[in-house]
């Protein structure tokens, strides 16, 4: 395939991409739409491979463009808010308890936790938990099974 051929088969699909709704497009679609465009069955294999590249690249590109934004963020709304020992604060679950995320003998905890006011400052009590990384993940990768148990129990109730 020449060069200006894959350049104008590039700018169809990522144009047709862009204007899209990524939650309802698909790879096939954007082939069918990019070959009423430019008058060229991109059905066949050598133009399907390439398509389906360029598609992918695309969409590599906006995931890493997601995070990055993601990173930004959270860069935005954690760089600034530290509790008195020097733990990053992630969010107030209520005026007096904090997630916060914190080195702790070499090792990074997650902990949820009461908190206290002693001369001026927000000390932690020992009411909360503390989960290293791993037992962060496999709590987190847990939640939909939490939410799910909760939905059925509230709808018990009502």
């Amino acid at each position: 395939m020449e060069a200006e051929m894959e350049e104008k088969i590039t700018k169809t699909v990522r144009s047709i991409l862009q204007q899209s709704n990524m939650d309802d497009v698909t790879e096939y679609k954007v082939r069918k739409q990019a070959s009423d465009q430019l008058n060229l069955d991109l059905s066949k294999p050598p133009y399907k491979a390439f398509v389906k590249k360029v598609v992918q690249s695309f969409l590599e590109e906006q995931q890493q463009q997601e995070e990055e934004e993601e990173g930004q963020e959270e860069q935005q709304t954690g760089d600034g808010e530290y509790d008195d020992e020097g733990n990053l604060i992630v969010c107030k679950l209520s005026e007096k308890r904090k997630v916060t995320v914190q080195d702790f003998r070499g090792k990074t905890l997650v902990s949820i936790r009461e908190y206290f006011k002693k001369d001026g400052k927000e000390l932690p009590t020992s009411k909360g938990i503390s989960l290293t990384e791993e037992q962060w993940s496999t709590f987190y990768k847990n939640v939909p099974a939490i939410e799910k148990a909760i939905s059925k129990m509230e709808s018990r109730i009502m």
